[in-house]
């Protein structure tokens, strides 16, 4: 049905759009009602641009694509993609995506795209071989583990990188390993979803064979399978709400990359979270920052690397936008070293201030002093001999990856 200028004048600026370029999907996958239907409905591409460009010219936030597999087709994705970079305007277009289906030409252009223009959804449900035969979701896994990995390593493209819990073949063995290698990947979001046993799906006229037990009401969520009884799925359950709370955030990102680089396994880590914030009604509250630092706090108690994991804390607290360190982070007060560094820098330090412009870099600096440890985790220092120094941090107003990005920390003196 065509759309007329009176359905889009008073109701598009600064809202997110839902555009449906295709119907239907290639894929079968057992649990999805698109595998009902018969094929795929592709629109005509000068239909699909003439409406993308009535709906952009009101400028809307957000324009998410609700093709069930955006990239199926690499040319007319391409081609869709290179109009939509053409057209004027800071609207982000978010894209479900298979991982394992991008071409080289579309990866190549995908690393030039423009920081904030595009956002995917990438649908990975699983990484255990038997688990994905059995709900007819046929995938090259290692060729998806690359590609979600050189995306990641382009740093313009927001990641959302989806698993489903309750899946058949899925045991607590198989999904841990499952989480391990998502959380690997360092996509910018992780969501562990529950499986939904739709009625009419293939799977829910298999529910017997595997054992699916699930609500009866809407929205149809697996309680328990063969695999995993409802006390070992609800403790993974509550494992993915944990992994959520505190990972799809922009708060502790240098942790994380601390976690992998050290060859920390996930899932032990979060499940080590996870008993300390049900010990502490976590739950029960808003996942506030400041909540879930403190969380962070209780469990380095228990590491043997306490400090580093502490100065790592503090460190992406500060980096995030903070600008007061909270008693539980230990730091020494930003006052006494922005004073003791007005004595200590020259007049002037190009490019971050001239004589001129000295008293205002003071003034909105954020300044504190870490270890040398620290400083070679997140990238200041080079080598095990560094001696630690002091840190400002001063915002920047950049968009990455959809989002603003972090304060930037840069090292000023070391001890």
């Amino acid at each position: 049905m065509p759309y007329w200028e009176v359905d889009f004048a008073p109701h598009l600026a600064n809202r997110n759009i839902y555009y449906e370029s295709s119907r239907g999907c290639p894929l079968s996958c057992s649990y999805c009602l698109s595998s009902v239907g018969q094929g795929v409905r592709y629109r005509d591409l000068a239909e699909v641009e003439q409406e993308l460009a009535q709906i952009l010219a009101h400028k809307p936030k957000t324009i998410r694509f609700v093709d069930r597999t955006f990239n199926a087709l690499p040319e007319r994705s391409l081609a869709i993609w290179r109009w939509l970079l053409a057209q004027p305007g800071e609207t982000l277009f978010h894209f479900e995506i298979a991982p394992d289906l991008f071409s080289e030409e579309m990866l190549a252009f995908l690393a030039q795209v423009p920081q904030g223009c595009f956002q995917f959804e990438i649908g990975l449900q699983s990484t255990n071989p038997a688990t994905l035969a059995a709900v007819n979701r046929k995938m090259d896994l290692a060729r998806a583990g690359e590609n979600i990995r050189r995306l990641v390593a382009f740093d313009n493209i927001h990641l959302h990188l989806d698993l489903i819990l309750g899946l058949p073949w899925e045991s607590e063995a198989t999904f841990t390993a499952s989480l391990n290698e998502a959380f690997g990947m360092a996509p910018h979001h992780l969501q562990m979803g529950l499986l939904k046993v739709l009625p009419g799906t293939a799977i829910s006229r298999g529910a017997d064979e595997f054992g699916l037990v699930s609500s009866s009401t809407p929205p149809y969520s697996v309680l328990a399978t063969r695999w995993l009884d409802h006390a070992a799925l609800s403790r993974l359950y509550w494992l993915g709400e944990c992994l959520e709370a505190f990972y799809n955030n922009r708060f502790f990102r240098n942790l994380w990359a601390y976690i992998r680089e050290t060859g920390e396994e996930p899932f032990g880590f979060f499940s080590q979270l996870l008993a300390i914030c049900q010990a502490a009604d976590f739950f029960a509250y808003a996942k506030t920052q400041e909540l879930m630092t403190r969380m962070l706090v209780e469990l380095a108690h228990t590491r043997p690397d306490r400090e580093l994991f502490c100065e790592l804390v503090r460190f992406d607290w500060l980096v995030s936008g903070q600008r007061l360190l909270p008693p539980w982070l230990d730091g020494e007060p930003s006052k006494e070293i922005r004073d003791y560094l007005w004595r200590r820098l020259p007049e002037e330090l190009p490019p971050h201030y001239t004589r001129l412009t000295r008293n205002e870099f003071f003034k909105r600096g954020i300044f504190a002093r870490f270890s040398g440890s620290l400083l070679t985790v997140v990238g200041l220092a080079q080598g095990e001999a560094s001696p630690g120094g002091y840190v400002c941090f001063f915002q920047e107003q950049e968009c990455v990856a959809g989002h603003q990005r972090q304060r930037h920390a840069v090292l000023f003196v070391e001890k």
